[in-house]
């Protein structure tokens, strides 16, 4: 290993939760018995992925943790905020992705893990009605309250550092308002005013989070850290920022896929997305104000993949305005799948003349089996990132992410090209580790 210069991870690391539903308490629990060896972290890159370090006779393939000081499963440490008040044991059996043999080996450690009142506002969940909130506050009592359960809970366990990942549901879709949303000093003052239309409850966490020293990771498709006024304070308190929306079933596949399409020049006509889930994601986002937001997340990956303005025979032909192919997103709401979600695609592709061509695509996963391990390696990775002393957003984790984040205000576009997004993971890693970045993105 060559020397880097990142901090050591010493100590004990806190990850605090947003929510302690489906993907939370199957991320605890695969964590608290993976490193008791009674499961395997399968789908972590951390802790499978090994990449290439040095060229020609002084490559060597090594995992992430012989490159760069990763936190070890053992040191860390769980604590979370929900609107329910059943703790993470309770919650893990409710949710029914697990099998109670699979839960029962960590029980006494679970039912440890009860969850802190939560900032909460119904008008941006309707379909959610716990009673573990945060009564009567304003949005900047929100912050202040929350920056104190992150000092408490940082005491109490005896942390050393703290990372916070919202895996919470889908909020309301919140459009980026300039005047509110682009200075810091114009946030702060929303907040304090109690601007409950321009200021998410996520947003207060996010800004709790960071102004207490802790990464923030949006795993969801919310307006939260994405708009420049987080940025401004990201990088004011030196802290990473991550985001969003967990990268797991349909746009997992439709960012490798759609390179393939576009790699061998063939031409799109349209693709029709549709899902069915039942668990209590799919539940808000059966709220059509909710789904826009996941629909603008969902949307965006296809769209900065297969460019019109570059390849316009190819990808100008589709819709009504005969600008580009037609791109369609459902989410459907249907309880007897529960996690066990279905994505199915309809893609109509055609080739050498014009001749038209379909493939389909059935993807009969598992929600927060998949969301579990990118929960982890994201969790690891912006821990890493903060002791490297590397702030502001962490593009290197487009990787994971559905809709990452990126500096709209000065035209950049998105990567959503997975094959690109693993380039970059691995180049920030090397770096971290000492070695030179040396793969290119073309």
């Amino acid at each position: 290993m060559k020397q880097s210069t990142v901090a050591p991870a010493q100590g004990k690391l806190g990850i605090l939760v947003v929510g302690c539903g489906a993907v939370s308490t199957t991320f605890m629990t695969g964590v608290l018995m993976a490193r008791k060896g009674l499961a395997k972290p399968v789908g972590s890159m951390t802790q499978y992925d090994k990449m290439r370090v040095g060229r020609g006779a002084d490559a060597k393939y090594l995992h992430y943790a012989d490159i760069v000081p990763l936190a070890k499963l053992s040191d860390i440490v769980f604590g979370c905020w929900d609107v329910y008040p059943q703790n993470a044991y309770q919650a893990a059996m409710y949710a029914e992705v697990l099998k109670e043999k699979d839960i029962n080996p960590v029980r006494d450690e679970l039912e440890q893990i009860v969850p802190m009142p939560a900032a909460f506002d119904k008008n941006y969940a309707k379909r959610l009605d716990g009673d573990n909130v945060k009564q009567g506050l304003s949005r900047w009592q929100m912050v202040e309250a929350l920056r104190k359960d992150i000092r408490d809970f940082k005491a109490q366990k005896g942390c050393d550092r703290v990372v916070v990942l919202w895996a919470a549901s889908t909020e309301i879709y919140v459009p980026i308002n300039e005047q509110v949303h682009y200075q810091l000093a114009d946030l702060e003052a929303a907040m304090k005013a109690d601007d409950r239309e321009h200021i998410a409850p996520s947003m207060c966490y996010a800004y709790a989070a960071l102004t207490e020293g802790a990464p923030f990771i949006m795993g969801a498709p919310n307006t939260t850290v994405d708009i420049p006024a987080m940025w401004q304070l990201a990088e004011k308190t030196k802290m990473p920022i991550a985001g969003k929306d967990f990268k797991t079933g349909q746009t997992l596949v439709k960012s490798g896929f759609a390179p393939i399409i576009g790699t061998r020049c063939l031409g799109l006509s349209g693709w029709f997305s549709t899902n069915i889930l039942g668990n209590r994601d799919g539940l808000v986002l059966d709220e059509p104000a909710n789904f826009r937001t996941k629909e603008v997340s969902k949307l965006s990956t296809l769209e900065t993949i297969l460019k019109p303005d570059v390849q316009p025979d190819l990808y100008g032909h589709g819709n009504d305005e005969d600008t580009q192919y037609y791109h369609k997103v459902r989410i459907n709401y249907y309880p007897p799948r529960n996690d066990n979600k279905e994505g199915w695609d309809n893609i109509d592709i055609f080739g050498w003349m014009g001749y038209p061509m379909q493939i389909k695509i059935n993807f009969l996963c598992r929600d927060s089996i998949l969301a579990a391990p990118l929960c982890l390696d994201l969790c690891l990775l912006s821990d890493l990132a903060a002791r490297a002393g590397r702030f502001g957003t962490q593009r290197f984790l487009s990787f994971f992410l559905k809709s990452p984040m990126h500096d709209y205000t000065q035209g950049e576009e998105a990567v959503n090209n997975l094959y690109q997004q693993y380039t970059m993971l691995k180049n920030a890693i090397r770096e971290m580790g000492g070695y030179e970045p040396d793969e290119e993105i073309d």
